[in-house]
């Protein structure tokens, strides 16, 4: 008896622009990230495994998962099991992110090592849907209060000790925006695993520093799991950001947890989850995470927001959100002291999400305006920002139709990757860039088979 064809896949690759060869290349990817070298069935495919999926063959092992992941990513929306014309459901919920679990076993596990996490995702659906749902209210209140059996003895942990973590936390930081996030996360995660977690178990001078260490443990959890994010490590990002919250729900510092909830509210966006970034944006903005935050944090916050307005159509609320971030940035100042994670974010850096917003909201002309504005004011230090910025304002170009405009915004960013960036982030703007070029490839403009080349070189020396 024949099998009969999947159709729905099919529709999906077709609306997702790729070739057998390129599905099996970004499911590689996706299975690479998640797997971590473990070998299971289907960890690693070719291009007829594809064509026997289309064919009518059900993807067995890991395969559903990953395969929906993968296409998640490129469509930009969550692609569910049925969707994909499988039988194989995919369960998200079992062994995703337990609210729960005490921060401390959370650091506790960090080293154990990032196998156990990729395995635990992997079980659980990967990046879904149901990894992003957030804790109530009354979380939030019990995660305030510490637990009764903290314990008394271990290490004198002081105010010097609480700076020594803050200093290391913005030293990465300050990295990952010139280098990307492929630099050092494992280094991180050492040091929370062990020195950090040692302060946390030790007994503080005061409540304040107690509250403080709680805090700048929370800023590095967060800083491993932006790296990672950045790295394309996307199911480790959010462990690290599930720890990073609950370490600073811990502290107390609300607009801390408003910052770690903006940066998973960014990485939903990007991994296409519109609708789950829109819902955790707005508990970022809420309450106290935005009314106590210094207004360079409230600008962040805000123009994440907006962002996740801009993609989920709220055109109207997005503007407003955009206002109302510049002018929290404009009333930032010297005389306000403002928290050292935000070191980064100032014009540039709210030209680029101004930016990304408008070209949401499909004003491509606008979008541009504001990628010019954002490159011209950040200078040099900021060398991953600037290529990531320089890739979406090459996007934003061909599609304006600018093509010899575009290749050379994009051979910017080729100069940048070629000078030792590690970033996953980066490395998909190059991806991204050869796709777009696939409809002049043959169309005898000099500058498209230059970067194309270029470009293919780069991903054949990097993958």
């Amino acid at each position: 008896m024949a099998r009969e064809r999947n159709e729905r896949l099919a529709a999906l690759l077709e609306e997702a622009c790729w070739s057998r060869a390129q599905a099996a290349a970004s499911y590689n990817r996706v299975a690479a990230e998640t797997l971590n070298g473990e070998v299971r069935e289907n960890s690693k495919i070719g291009r007829s495994h594809v064509s026997m999926w289309v064919g009518g063959v059900q993807p067995t092992g890991v395969a559903p998962a990953i395969l929906c992941q993968a296409l998640s990513r490129r469509l930009k929306r969550e692609i569910t099991a049925q969707e994909a014309g499988f039988t194989t459901s995919i369960s998200p919920r079992p062994g995703v992110l337990d609210w729960r679990v005490d921060p401390l076993i959370a650091l506790n596990d960090l080293g154990s090592s990032v196998d156990t996490d990729r395995r635990r995702l992997l079980a659980g659906g990967v990046y879904s849907a149901a990894a992003l749902i957030l804790p109530d209210e009354a979380w939030w209140d019990t995660m305030l209060r510490p637990p009764a059996e903290e314990p008394s003895t271990g290490k004198r942990v002081g105010h010097g000790d609480v700076d020594t973590v803050r200093e290391l936390t913005l030293a990465f930081s300050r990295m990952d925006q010139r280098r990307g996030g492929g630099h050092g996360r494992r280094a991180v995660d050492e040091y929370l695993k062990h020195e950090v977690r040692d302060f946390l178990r030790g007994r503080f001078v005061d409540e304040a520093t107690r509250r403080g260490m709680f805090s700048a443990a929370a800023e590095l959890a967060y800083a491993s799991g932006w790296m990672a994010f950045d790295n394309s490590e996307h199911a480790i990002a959010l462990l690290r950001f599930n720890t990073a919250v609950k370490l600073a729900a811990r502290s107390g510092d609300a607009p801390l947890s408003g910052h770690v909830l903006r940066a998973m509210a960014h990485q939903a966006l990007d991994l296409g989850f519109r609708r789950e970034a829109l819902q955790i944006a707005r508990v970022s903005v809420h309450g106290e995470r935005y009314a106590a935050a210094t207004p360079r944090e409230r600008a962040l916050l805000g123009v994440v927001h907006a962002r996740t307005l801009a993609a989920n159509g709220h055109k109207p609320q997005a503007a407003q959100a955009l206002l109302r971030a510049e002018d929290d940035l404009s009333n930032a100042h010297d005389g306000i002291r403002e928290p050292s994670r935000t070191f980064f974010f100032g014009e540039a850096s709210l030209a680029h999400e101004t930016a990304c917003t408008l070209r949401d909201l499909g004003d491509h002309q606008g979008a541009v305006k504001e990628f010019r504005r954002s490159v011209r004011t950040r200078g040099a230090a900021f060398r991953r920002t600037h290529a990531v910025t320089l890739g979406y304002m090459g996007a934003t170009q061909i599609a304006q139709g600018s093509v010899e405009e575009a290749c050379a915004t994009w051979s910017s960013v080729l100069d940048a990757m070629e000078d030792g960036i590690y970033s996953g982030r980066a490395r998909q703007r190059v991806v991204d860039m050869r796709h777009l070029l696939s409809p002049y490839r043959k169309r005898g403009i000099p500058a498209v088979g230059v970067l194309d080349a270029r470009a293919a070189s780069y991903l054949a020396q990097v993958d």
